[in-house]
C-alpha cells in the first residue's frame, strides 16, 4: 500500500484521505483486524465510546509499532456525556493511555436533549487545553452545524455521515462544504447494496478494479473523506487502492443518481434519532 495523500482540515489540521473504520471490531479479533490495517499503511483510525473498542485500538496501535505521531486517530462523545464533554474525552484518553487525540467529534446532536451547543463549546474547551488537535461533529444536520458556529465562533472540522451511493447527501454535503466543513462519510459502501449496482460493475470493469474501489474513488471526487471497514488483509488493501484511476464526470454523476429516498440504511435521522 502506498502512502496516503492528506488532506488539510479547516483547522490546519492535516488528515490521511481515506480512514479505517473500526466498527464493530473489539477483543483479540478486532485487535488483530486493527493491527493489520496499520501495517497495511492506514493511519487514520475511526473508533467511538459506543463502538467499546477505545482499549483494543489502543492495543493495535502499540503492537503495531507505527509511531503515535504518524496516527490520525479520532474517537466520538456518546449521547449521555454532551453535559460532561470534556471529562469524557479524559475517560478516553485514560482508556486509550495516550496524552492527546487527533480529533473528537460529538456522535450525535441528539436533539430533544437540547444539550449538543453544551458539548460542542466543551469540545473547544478540550481543544484549548490541548486534550485534541481537532474538533468536529458526527450526523449532525446544516441548521445543527450553524447552531454551535454561532454559540461559540468556531467551526467544526468535520461532519461524519452516512454517506453511500444510495443515499449520497447531496444537500448535506452541500452545506458543509459551505460552512468550510469536510464530510466524512460512515458506511461509506452502503454495506454490499453499492457494489451490487449494474453501473458500479461497469464502472469497475472499464478501470480493471473493484466495485468496492469504484464507490470509495467517487468518494474521494466528491470532496469525502471514506471510513471503510474490513476485517480482511486483502481487503483492506484493495480498499485503500484507489488513487490509481479517475472517474469521469458522467461516472460520478451516475452514481450519484443512485441515491433514492429511502436509501439510508441505518433508519436514523439526525432530527429525530437519540444516541445514548
Amino acid at each position: 500500500m502506498a502512502e496516503l495523500p492528506t488532506r488539510t482540515l479547516g483547522d490546519g489540521t492535516s488528515v490521511p484521505v481515506i480512514g479505517f473504520g473500526t466498527y464493530p471490531l473489539r477483543g483479540t479479533d478486532g485487535v488483530r483486524a486493527m493491527v493489520s490495517a496499520l501495517e497495511v499503511g492506514y493511519r487514520f483510525i475511526d473508533t467511538a465510546v459506543n463502538y467499546r473498542n477505545e482499549r483494543e485500538v489502543s492495543e493495535a496501535m502499540r503492537v503495531s509499532g507505527v509511531d503515535r505521531g504518524d496516527i490520525f486517530l479520532q474517537t466520538k462523545v456518546p449521547g449521555r456525556d454532551h453535559t460532561i464533554a470534556r471529562k469524557s474525552i479524559e475517560t478516553s484518553l485514560h482508556v486509550m493511555d495516550l496524552d492527546y487525540l487527533d480529533s473528537a467529534l460529538i456522535h450525535w446532536p441528539n436533539p430533544s436533549q437540547g444539550t449538543f451547543v453544551r458539548a460542542w463549546e466543551s469540545l473547544v474547551e478540550a481543544k484549548e487545553r490541548g486534550l485534541v488537535r481537532s474538533i468536529g461533529v458526527s450526523n449532525f444536520t446544516p441548521e445543527q452545524l450553524d447552531d454551535v458556529i454561532s454559540a461559540t465562533g468556531v467551526t467544526p472540522a468535520t461532519n461524519q455521515i452516512e454517506l453511500h451511493p444510495a443515499f449520497p447527501q447531496v444537500e448535506q454535503r452541500a452545506a458543509d462544504a459551505e460552512r468550510g466543513v469536510v464530510t466524512q462519510a460512515w458506511s461509506p459502501l452502503g454495506r454490499t447494496s453499492s457494489m451490487e449496482e449494474p453501473v458500479v460493475k461497469e464502472i469497475a470493469e472499464a478501470h480493471g478494479v473493484t466495485p468496492a474501489q469504484v464507490v470509495l474513488r467517487w468518494h474521494l471526487h466528491l470532496d469525502s473523506l471514506p471510513l471503510p471497514k474490513s476485517a480482511d488483509p486483502q481487503r483492506q488493501v484493495t480498499n485503500s487502492e484507489i488513487l490509481g484511476f479517475d472517474l469521469s464526470d458522467e461516472q460520478i454523476a451516475a452514481i450519484t443518481a443512485l441515491g433514492r429516498p429511502d436509501g439510508r440504511l441505518f433508519g436514523a435521522d439526525p432530527l429525530v434519532h437519540e444516541e445514548l
